[in-house]
């Protein structure tokens, strides 16, 4: 990507568990070359090397020491993902149902979420053109963001396409509890329910992944916009 040659562009998704925001925000930033950040793997990460030290959710103090020093490396590919913690490549580990489980507990304290959303504010600022998907994009990390999108989808088509991430790895009830039950969880720590002001709501339960980019690009300043 040559960024120097390129305007800044900078687009925020929002959204619930199984809406699309991965894989549409992958999609749009390989085709307008941008970077892609998902911010929700990094409270994941936090969650595996807590887990690995023996820090449970509820010793906010060592959450919050574990959150300012993680040493934690994300790359930002929408093609090629992959976080690393202490140089440890941990990238499959991130959706295992047991980090699934725990994430939540350690994604509500807040000093923890300060410390993650200033990371992801300078990763913002270093990669110039980034399409940012997670919880409050939209509201906290990025307000300023040149698109704004608040993506949303019925929840049984949320939990359906859940499974077919996971590829069998959990029955349906196990996804539905963590579908359902994070989002309940998560929802009284950050805003990713409802369209909050300058935000454009994109429902995808009856779209396709195709359909869902291409309301995106089309929603993206033409100025903006640059040739895959």
């Amino acid at each position: 990507m040559n960024a120097a040659k390129r305007p800044a562009l900078v687009i925020a998704v929002d959204g619930p568990s199984g809406a699309g925001k991965s894989s549409t925000s992958r999609e749009v930033a390989t085709r307008l070359d941008c970077c892609y950040l998902d911010s929700g793997s990094m409270y994941r990460a936090l969650t595996v090397w807590c887990s690995d030290h023996g820090i449970p959710a509820d010793d906010e103090e060592a959450v919050i020491t574990a959150t300012a020093q993680l040493p934690m490396e994300i790359t930002t590919s929408p093609k090629q993902f992959a976080i690393r913690l202490d140089g440890v490549d941990i990238t499959e580990r991130l959706h295992q149902p047991e980090v699934s489980g725990m994430v939540s507990g350690y994604a509500r304290i807040r000093a923890a979420r300060n410390l993650l959303n200033s990371r992801m504010r300078e990763i913002i600022t270093n990669a110039g053109r980034i399409i940012v998907e997670g919880r409050d994009i939209t509201t906290v990390v990025a307000p300023d963001a040149d698109l704004r999108i608040l993506l949303q989808a019925d929840p049984q088509r949320r939990i359906a396409r859940r499974e077919a991430e996971l590829a069998g790895a959990a029955d349906t009830k196990t996804v539905t509890e963590q579908v359902i039950g994070r989002d309940a969880a998560d929802a009284e720590s950050s805003e990713f329910e409802t369209a909050a002001n300058g935000v454009v709501l994109i429902d995808s339960s009856e779209l396709t992944l195709e359909q869902v980019v291409e309301k995106v690009i089309e929603l993206v300043p033409e100025e903006l916009r640059t040739p895959a």
